[in-house]
C-alpha cells in the first residue's frame, strides 16, 4: 500500500511538473493579427480588452491570453448613426474604465479629415461587452481644433487627456496636447502643448508636390507610461505613411506641474525605430500591458512587414516584453521579428 501510494504521488508530481513547464513554455510569434491598427489594450479583472482602429465603428476583443487574439471573443460594441459630425473615419479608439464605469474615447470625422474631432461613450456594465452603451459627446478644450488620438491618465487623483491637434485650422503640424480633466467627458481649463516634432527623425513627413499640404511634421499617439516617481510620455514621430514612423519619449516627475511644458524633457533620440535586418517598418501608436502575473512589462505596437506600405490595412498589431534602464527609464529594444519565437506573458 506504501509502495502504491508513493507511485501515485510520484506519477502527480510528475504530471504537476509537466503542467508547468508547458505553462512556462507556451510560446507566440507576431503579429497577433493579420491586420490593425493603432492597437489599445487594458487588462481587468483577469481579462484583456483590446480594440483597434477599424474606421467606420467601435470593436472589442475579449481573452484571458492576448498572445490568441485569433480566437477572442469580438463583439462590435457601437456603430455611429449616419449623417453625423462623427460618423466616419473612427481611428485609434481607447478603452478605459474610470471611476466603476467603462469609456471608449476615438477620433472621427463627416469624411472631411479637417474635421476630425474626439468622442467618447460610456458604459456602466461590469463586462464592457455586456450593457448599453452610450454616446456622450464631444470631448475638447474650448478651441475646438482638429483632435485625434486620445488618451486618458491619471496623476495625483486629476485625472488629464492627451491628444495630438493642430494649433491653428491648417494642417501644417501635429503636435501632443494635455489638459485637465473635470470629468471623464469634461475638459477643464485649457490645453497645453508640451510636444511639437523638434528633430530630424520627427520631421519625415513628406507626401508629395500634388499634395496639399506636400509635407507634415508629426507628433501623435501620446500614451503615458508609469514608473516609479516618473511619467513617460511615448508618442509617435514622422508621418505613419513613412518607413521612419518611431516612438520618441517625454519624461516629467509625477510630483512636476503636468500644465507646465518645461515639466517635459524630450529625449534627443527615437526609443523605438524601423528595423529592416527584422522586416519590420514603421512601428508606432502604441499601448503597453502588464503580464497577467503582474511581472512583466509589455509594449503593443502596429508595424508593417516591408518598406512603402504606409498608413494602410498593411498594418498589424505586435506585442514584446521590454525592461528598464538603470535610471529608471524604459527599454523597448528593437522589434523582433515575425519569426521569432516569444515567451508569452507570465501567468499567475
Amino acid at each position: 500500500m506504501i509502495r502504491n501510494l508513493f507511485k501515485t504521488t510520484s506519477i502527480i508530481m510528475l504530471l504537476l511538473l509537466a503542467k508547468s513547464g508547458f505553462a512556462q513554455q507556451k510560446t507566440f510569434t507576431n503579429p497577433l493579427l493579420p491586420s490593425g491598427a493603432d492597437p489599445w489594450v487594458i487588462y481587468k479583472d483577469g481579462f484583456y480588452y483590446y480594440t483597434n482602429s477599424t474606421g467606420h465603428n467601435l470593436v472589442l476583443w475579449k481573452t484571458k491570453d492576448i498572445t490568441q487574439l485569433k480566437t477572442a471573443v469580438k463583439k462590435t460594441i457601437w456603430t455611429p448613426p449616419a449623417g453625423t459630425n462623427y460618423s466616419k473615419e473612427l481611428w485609434a479608439p481607447e478603452l478605459h474604465f474610470i471611476k466603476g464605469k467603462w469609456y471608449m474615447y476615438f477620433a472621427a470625422d463627416d469624411g472631411n479629415n479637417n474635421n476630425h474631432r474626439i468622442y467618447v461613450i460610456e458604459n456602466p456594465s461590469a463586462d464592457p461587452l455586456e450593457g448599453d452603451w452610450t454616446f456622450k459627446g464631444q470631448v475638447g478644450d474650448e478651441t475646438n481644433k482638429w483632435a485625434i488620438d486620445v488618451s486618458v491618465f491619471e496623476n495625483k487623483g486629476q485625472l488629464y487627456m492627451l491628444w495630438a491637434g493642430w494649433e491653428g485650422d491648417v494642417n501644417v503640424q501635429q503636435n501632443i496636447y494635455i489638459a485637465k480633466m473635470k470629468d471623464p467627458f469634461t475638459i477643464d481649463g485649457q490645453r497645453v502643448k508640451v510636444s511639437s516634432p523638434q528633430y530630424d527623425w520627427e520631421k519625415y513627413g513628406d507626401l508629395g508636390a500634388q499634395s496639399n499640404p506636400p509635407h507634415v511634421n508629426v507628433n501623435e499617439g501620446p500614451e503615458i507610461l508609469v514608473h516609479k516617481d516618473k511619467l513617460f510620455l511615448i508618442y509617435s514621430a514622422s508621418g505613419c505613411w513613412t518607413d521612419y514612423y518611431a516612438l520618441g519619449m517625454l519624461t516629467a516627475s509625477k510630483n512636476s506641474n503636468l500644465l507646465d511644458p518645461t515639466s517635459w524633457k524630450k529625449s534627443t533620440q527615437p526609443v523605438f525605430k524601423q528595423s529592416p535586418q527584422n522586416s519590420v517598418y514603421a512601428p508606432g501608436h502604441n499601448s503597453f500591458f502588464k503580464s497577467p502575473d503582474g511581472t512583466e512589462d509589455w509594449i503593443l505596437y502596429h508595424a508593417n512587414s516591408q518598406p512603402g506600405q504606409g498608413c494602410g490595412n498593411e498594418r498589424s498589431p505586435r506585442a514584446q516584453k521590454f525592461s528598464w534602464n538603470k535610471d529608471g527609464s524604459p527599454n523597448f529594444g528593437v522589434p523582433l521579428k515575425e519569426t521569432d519565437l516569444l515567451q508569452a506573458p507570465s501567468s499567475k
